[in-house]
Protein backbone atom coordinates (compact mmCIF):
# COMPACT_ATOMS: atom_id res chain seq x y z
CA UNK A 1 0.00 0.00 0.00
CA UNK A 2 2.75 2.47 0.93
CA UNK A 3 4.70 1.57 -2.20
CA UNK A 4 1.59 2.37 -4.23
CA UNK A 5 1.27 5.90 -2.83
CA UNK A 6 5.00 6.67 -2.53
CA UNK A 7 4.97 9.02 -5.53
CA UNK A 8 2.41 11.31 -3.88
CA UNK A 9 3.11 10.59 -0.21
CA UNK A 10 5.07 13.74 0.67
CA UNK A 11 2.70 16.05 -1.16
CA UNK A 12 -0.34 14.52 0.50
CA UNK A 13 1.24 14.66 3.96
CA UNK A 14 1.80 18.39 3.61
CA UNK A 15 -1.45 19.10 1.75
CA UNK A 16 -3.80 17.12 3.98
CA UNK A 17 -2.25 18.47 7.18
CA UNK A 18 -2.24 22.04 5.80
CA UNK A 19 1.52 22.04 6.28
CA UNK A 20 1.33 21.56 10.04
CA UNK A 21 3.27 18.28 9.79
CA UNK A 22 6.49 20.34 9.40
CA UNK A 23 5.75 22.01 12.74
CA UNK A 24 5.01 18.68 14.42
CA UNK A 25 8.33 17.16 13.33
CA UNK A 26 10.16 20.31 14.42
CA UNK A 27 8.60 20.04 17.87
CA UNK A 28 9.75 16.42 18.13
CA UNK A 29 13.30 17.27 17.05
CA UNK A 30 13.42 20.13 19.56
CA UNK A 31 12.57 17.64 22.31
CA UNK A 32 15.52 15.46 21.27
CA UNK A 33 17.99 18.37 21.32
CA UNK A 34 18.79 18.06 25.05
CA UNK A 35 19.68 14.40 24.56
CA UNK A 36 22.59 15.34 22.24
CA UNK A 37 22.53 11.93 20.51
CA UNK A 38 25.44 10.65 18.45
CA UNK A 39 23.53 7.78 16.87
CA UNK A 40 19.86 7.92 15.87
CA UNK A 41 17.52 5.27 14.46
CA UNK A 42 14.40 6.47 12.65
CA UNK A 43 11.94 3.58 12.56
CA UNK A 44 9.30 3.43 9.79
CA UNK A 45 11.20 6.31 8.20
CA UNK A 46 9.12 6.36 4.99
CA UNK A 47 10.57 9.04 2.71
CA UNK A 48 12.97 10.17 5.42
CA UNK A 49 11.42 13.48 6.50
CA UNK A 50 12.09 12.94 10.21
CA UNK A 51 15.61 11.63 9.58
CA UNK A 52 16.37 14.72 7.47
CA UNK A 53 14.94 16.99 10.16
CA UNK A 54 17.20 15.30 12.72
CA UNK A 55 20.30 16.41 10.81
CA UNK A 56 20.14 19.71 12.73
CA UNK A 57 21.00 17.76 15.90
CA UNK A 58 24.53 17.21 14.51
CA UNK A 59 24.77 13.50 15.34
CA UNK A 60 27.47 11.23 13.95
CA UNK A 61 25.02 8.94 12.17
CA UNK A 62 21.31 8.72 11.40
CA UNK A 63 19.85 5.44 10.17
CA UNK A 64 16.35 5.12 8.79
CA UNK A 65 14.58 1.80 8.32
CA UNK A 66 11.37 1.02 6.46
CA UNK A 67 9.79 -1.95 4.73
CA UNK A 68 8.58 0.00 1.66
CA UNK A 69 11.36 0.21 -0.93
CA UNK A 70 9.62 2.80 -3.10
CA UNK A 71 9.32 5.15 -0.14
CA UNK A 72 13.01 4.70 0.65
CA UNK A 73 13.98 5.43 -2.95
CA UNK A 74 12.31 8.83 -2.69
CA UNK A 75 13.95 9.42 0.66
CA UNK A 76 17.41 8.65 -0.70
CA UNK A 77 16.88 11.12 -3.53
CA UNK A 78 15.91 13.84 -1.04
CA UNK A 79 18.92 13.05 1.14
CA UNK A 80 21.24 13.23 -1.87
CA UNK A 81 19.78 16.56 -2.97
CA UNK A 82 20.43 17.96 0.51
CA UNK A 83 23.97 16.52 0.45
CA UNK A 84 23.35 14.46 3.60
CA UNK A 85 24.52 11.11 2.18
CA UNK A 86 27.43 10.89 4.62
CA UNK A 87 25.13 11.44 7.59
CA UNK A 88 21.88 9.58 6.77
CA UNK A 89 21.57 5.98 5.61
CA UNK A 90 18.21 4.44 4.69
CA UNK A 91 17.87 0.65 4.75
CA UNK A 92 15.07 -1.78 3.94
CA UNK A 93 13.89 -3.70 6.97
CA UNK A 94 11.04 -4.85 9.16
CA UNK A 95 10.48 -2.52 12.10
CA UNK A 96 9.32 -5.46 14.21
CA UNK A 97 12.49 -7.45 13.48
CA UNK A 98 15.23 -4.82 13.39
CA UNK A 99 18.52 -6.01 11.89
CA UNK A 100 20.62 -4.01 14.34
CA UNK A 101 22.62 -5.19 17.33
CA UNK A 102 21.50 -4.64 20.90
CA UNK A 103 22.23 -1.29 22.54
CA UNK A 104 23.52 0.48 19.43
CA UNK A 105 21.63 3.80 19.38
CA UNK A 106 21.34 6.81 21.65
CA UNK A 107 17.86 7.61 20.29
CA UNK A 108 15.14 5.67 18.54
CA UNK A 109 12.34 7.71 17.02
CA UNK A 110 9.31 7.38 14.76
CA UNK A 111 6.82 9.79 13.19
CA UNK A 112 3.41 8.46 12.21
CA UNK A 113 4.73 4.92 11.93
CA UNK A 114 4.12 2.93 15.09
CA UNK A 115 0.36 2.69 14.56
CA UNK A 116 1.21 0.65 11.43
CA UNK A 117 3.00 -2.03 13.45
CA UNK A 118 1.23 -5.36 13.12
CA UNK A 119 2.29 -6.13 16.69
CA UNK A 120 2.71 -2.90 18.66
CA UNK A 121 4.42 -4.52 21.64
CA UNK A 122 6.93 -6.30 19.43
CA UNK A 123 7.79 -3.15 17.48
CA UNK A 124 8.29 -1.12 20.65
CA UNK A 125 10.32 -3.96 22.19
CA UNK A 126 12.65 -3.84 19.21
CA UNK A 127 13.04 -0.08 19.56
CA UNK A 128 13.87 -0.69 23.23
CA UNK A 129 16.35 -3.50 22.45
CA UNK A 130 18.52 -1.45 20.08
CA UNK A 131 18.71 1.51 22.48
CA UNK A 132 21.77 2.03 24.63
CA UNK A 133 21.30 2.21 28.38
CA UNK A 134 20.03 5.70 29.25
CA UNK A 135 18.93 6.05 25.62
CA UNK A 136 15.51 7.52 24.82
CA UNK A 137 12.61 6.86 22.51
CA UNK A 138 10.63 9.68 20.89
CA UNK A 139 7.40 9.01 19.03
CA UNK A 140 5.14 11.40 17.12
CA UNK A 141 1.74 9.92 16.37
CA UNK A 142 -1.84 10.86 15.64
CA UNK A 143 -4.18 10.93 18.60
CA UNK A 144 -7.89 11.49 19.10
CA UNK A 145 -8.93 14.96 20.29
CA UNK A 146 -11.63 15.10 22.95
CA UNK A 147 -12.50 18.81 23.03
CA UNK A 148 -15.76 20.04 21.45
CA UNK A 149 -15.99 20.97 18.58
CA UNK A 150 -12.45 19.91 17.59
CA UNK A 151 -13.33 16.25 18.11
CA UNK A 152 -16.37 16.43 15.81
CA UNK A 153 -14.60 18.42 13.09
CA UNK A 154 -11.55 16.16 13.26
CA UNK A 155 -13.48 12.94 12.81
CA UNK A 156 -15.64 14.41 10.03
CA UNK A 157 -12.47 15.45 8.18
CA UNK A 158 -10.77 12.10 8.79
CA UNK A 159 -13.78 10.03 7.82
CA UNK A 160 -15.02 11.90 4.74
CA UNK A 161 -12.75 14.68 3.45
CA UNK A 162 -9.31 13.10 3.85
CA UNK A 163 -10.13 9.73 2.21
CA UNK A 164 -11.79 11.49 -0.75
CA UNK A 165 -8.86 13.85 -1.37
CA UNK A 166 -6.34 11.07 -0.76
CA UNK A 167 -7.98 8.79 -3.32
CA UNK A 168 -8.33 11.62 -5.83
CA UNK A 169 -4.68 12.67 -5.67
CA UNK A 170 -2.89 9.36 -5.02
CA UNK A 171 -5.07 7.11 -7.15
CA UNK A 172 -5.12 4.51 -4.37
CA UNK A 173 -8.59 3.52 -3.19
CA UNK A 174 -7.58 1.96 0.11
CA UNK A 175 -4.63 3.90 1.53
CA UNK A 176 -6.47 6.97 2.73
CA UNK A 177 -9.36 4.95 4.07
CA UNK A 178 -6.80 2.94 6.02
CA UNK A 179 -5.40 6.11 7.64
CA UNK A 180 -8.50 7.11 9.66
CA UNK A 181 -9.16 3.46 10.51
CA UNK A 182 -5.63 3.01 11.87
CA UNK A 183 -5.87 6.21 13.92
CA UNK A 184 -9.24 5.14 15.33
CA UNK A 185 -7.86 1.78 16.47
CA UNK A 186 -4.57 3.09 17.85
CA UNK A 187 -4.34 3.11 21.68
CA UNK A 188 -3.33 6.75 22.10
CA UNK A 189 -2.59 8.80 25.20
CA UNK A 190 -2.13 7.00 28.49
CA UNK A 191 -3.04 3.67 26.90
CA UNK A 192 0.00 3.92 24.65
CA UNK A 193 2.16 5.04 27.55
CA UNK A 194 1.12 1.87 29.38
CA UNK A 195 2.27 -0.24 26.42
CA UNK A 196 5.62 1.58 26.47
CA UNK A 197 5.98 0.78 30.14
CA UNK A 198 5.05 -2.86 29.59
CA UNK A 199 7.99 -3.35 27.20
CA UNK A 200 10.42 -1.72 29.63
CA UNK A 201 10.46 2.05 29.09
CA UNK A 202 10.63 4.27 32.15
CA UNK A 203 10.29 8.02 32.75
CA UNK A 204 7.54 7.99 30.16
CA UNK A 205 5.52 11.04 29.18
CA UNK A 206 2.97 12.23 26.62
CA UNK A 207 2.39 15.76 25.31
CA UNK A 208 -0.51 16.64 23.01
CA UNK A 209 -0.14 19.17 20.19
CA UNK A 210 -2.61 21.11 18.03
CA UNK A 211 -5.64 20.59 20.30
CA UNK A 212 -4.94 16.88 20.69
CA UNK A 213 -4.62 15.96 17.01
CA UNK A 214 -1.13 14.52 17.55
CA UNK A 215 0.95 13.53 20.56
CA UNK A 216 4.64 13.24 21.36
CA UNK A 217 5.63 10.29 23.53
CA UNK A 218 8.94 9.85 25.35
CA UNK A 219 10.52 7.04 27.29
CA UNK A 220 13.92 6.01 28.63
CA UNK A 221 15.85 2.75 28.80
CA UNK A 222 17.13 2.46 32.36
Amino acid sequence: MFNNIAHRYDFLNHFLSLGIDFHWRKRLINRITLQKPETILDVATGTGDLAIAAAKLNPNQITGVDIADDMLAIGRKKISEKKLDNLITLVTGDSENLQFADSGFDVTMAAFGVRNFENLEKGLSEMYRVLKKEGKIYILEFSKPTMFPVKQLYFFYFKFILPFLGRLISGDKSAYSYLPASVSEFPDGEKFVQVMQQVGFRETSVQTLTLGIVSIYEGKKI
